[in-house]
């Protein structure tokens, strides 16, 4: 047990990354092509799999086997280029396109009966008088409940046709009674921003969790928001974040720096260079600016820190970054399905590569993040290792290393504590969000208007709710202790509660109160004001 638990940070630190394996993969341009050829190699599959279709002695799935061919194929290229089946294109599609068409809910399966978390702000379930609590139990007639109904029938019938409409019948457990609610689908956002607000008088603070083909209006006005409530300064978190498009990380640069900075360069297989620059269009070029990023900031949110390092733009904070540099086209297949393939490579307005190196196949660079937990990276500076023959030097003369990742500024060490990794795990995952949802359904009366302001400043995670998780959480069916973290696990519980009461934004303002990293952007910025004195 005692050997288990020493390395429950790594694994639990391994589950938060493969988020960012696959997300990483998103760094791509947003243009689409189809290439339509013949050759003897073609000719050779499709014989193959017309012999298994009309003479194999059983019935075969062909278009399994066609799949398992095409991931085979593209596992010898490189870890980014991937396969998308068709059951999975609609929704790699709303993920970046930034949205869906359907009633705009949150809800879990709860008890086989679909339980609202919360209708999302602005959507057509809100509008229409949906509630969080409230129980979905019939669609235009169709039984969404019952333990033979499953999730994705489910989604299915509550997303449609836009402007079709659809007729629920809702349970509504606080008033002990049913509702018929119509409600007319809409395109509903899958929102970058996960927080704006004013961390001090003059400093704003955006997170994006992804660069989408919307997050670059979502962005900016959440800049021209916080700029109009008097912020000069700016943290940009990009931690966690794995990427998107890059001609959305251009313009989210663009608006940091002045006419002609160069952005980014790609290269392609013949070598043809393309170089971007920045315009006319930015608003906060003369803004002071941090930028947050870890082991979990990806691609696009590279491209973005490495233009601003680069060109010696604000400050970079946090660990260095995961370390992908290759450019992926997504290409039709012609059945629905598609596939990402990597087209070039990128490089930072000083000429690095940042991509990590992937020569000895996909299971040792994924299991990149096993090693920075080992050689001690995650929590010493000095245990990054750097090649001086990758050493580039910014216009103003800090040096800056390419071969993977982006170096920060300013280090800020991991916890990598049992209970801390737990803690970190448990607050972005459906377990802590389960028992959430389980103890407002027994106090929706208590918490009914509330006000965030109110809840934050007057509201307490008593002893008894955080005793009643630590019972709750079991992982592995080993007892996690989290006595020693007592404080930071009713924060985190009372930040999940606010998510589900308010949104995403009022959970990051919780959980922000004792970030290392903020606390490090307030370190620096009280320091500032002190030399100016």
């Amino acid at each position: 047990m005692g050997n288990q638990k020493k390395y429950l940070p790594l694994w639990i630190g391994l589950a938060l990354a493969a988020g960012v394996f696959i997300g990483s993969k998103l760094n791509f341009h947003d243009n689409t092509e189809k290439i339509f050829a013949t050759s003897s190699k073609k000719d050779k599959l499709n014989r193959l799999i017309d012999y298994i279709d009309y003479e194999y002695v059983d019935n075969v799935n062909t278009d399994s086997i066609v799949d398992v061919t095409v991931n085979g194929i593209l596992e010898n290229l490189d870890p980014h280029s991937v396969y998308i089946p068709k059951s999975e294109y609609q929704h790699n599609a709303d993920d970046m396109r930034g949205a869906f068409t359907g009633i705009g809910v949150s809800f879990y399966v709860y008890k086989d009966t679909i339980a609202v978390i919360r209708a999302i702000e602005g959507g057509p379930a809100e509008k229409a008088g949906i509630k969080g609590g409230d129980r979905i139990l019939y669609a235009d007639g169709k039984k969404l409940f019952g333990e033979l109904v499953q999730r994705d029938s489910i989604s299915n019938y509550l997303k449609g046709e836009i402007n079709s409409k659809v007729a629920l019948d809702v349970y509504r457990p606080s008033e002990n009674k049913t509702l018929e609610i119509k409600v007319r689908r809409k395109q509903v956002p899958l929102v970058s921003v996960d927080a704006s607000y004013k961390l001090a008088d003059d400093l704003g603070y955006i997170k994006l969790n992804r660069f989408s083909e919307t997050t670059y209006k979502e962005f900016e006005s959440a800049l021209e928001k916080l700029k109009d409530q008097g912020i000069t300064k700016l943290v940009l978190d990009l931690r966690g974040n794995p990427g998107g498009y890059i001609s959305t990380a251009e313009r989210v640069v663009d608006e940091f720096l002045e006419n002609d900075k160069l952005v980014l360069i790609t290269k392609n297989k013949s070598g043809e260079i393309n170089k971007t620059y920045a315009t006319r269009r930015g608003d906060f070029e003369h803004g002071k600016l941090y930028v947050l990023i870890n082991e979990n900031s990806a691609s696009a949110s590279e491209i973005v820190a490495g233009a601003l390092q680069d060109n010696d733009k604000g400050t970079i904070i946090g660990r260095r970054s995961f370390g992908k540099g290759l450019v992926q086209r997504e290409m039709s297949l012609g059945d629905g399905s598609a596939v990402r393939l990597t087209i070039a490579r990128y490089y930072t307005p000083t000429g690095r590569s940042i991509q990590r190196p992937y020569g000895k196949g996909n299971d040792t660079y994924y299991s990149d993040y096993e090693k920075r937990y080992r050689n001690g990276e995650l929590i010493h500076a000095d245990s990054i290792k750097v090649a001086d023959s990758l050493k580039y030097v910014t216009p103003k003369g800090k040096v800056v290393y390419g071969g993977g990742g982006i170096i920060p500024d300013v280090f800020v060490p991991k916890d990598t504590s049992v209970e801390n990794e737990t803690l970190q795990y448990v607050a972005r995952s459906g377990f802590m969000s389960y028992f959430i949802f389980e103890y407002l359904e027994k106090n929706r009366t208590f918490f009914k208007g509330i006000k965030f302001d109110d809840f934050r400043k007057n509201f307490k995670v008593d002893d008894a709710l955080s005793k009643e998780f630590i019972e709750y959480a079991k992982f592995n069916e080993a007892q996690i202790d989290l006595s020693n973290y007592t404080e930071e696990l009713k924060r985190t519980l009372k930040a999940n509660i606010a998510q589900q009461l308010f949104g995403p934004n009022e959970y990051e303002i919780i959980l922000n109160e004792t970030d290392p990293m903020l606390l490090k952007v307030l370190e620096l910025e009280a320091k500032n004001h002190l030399d100016k004195k």
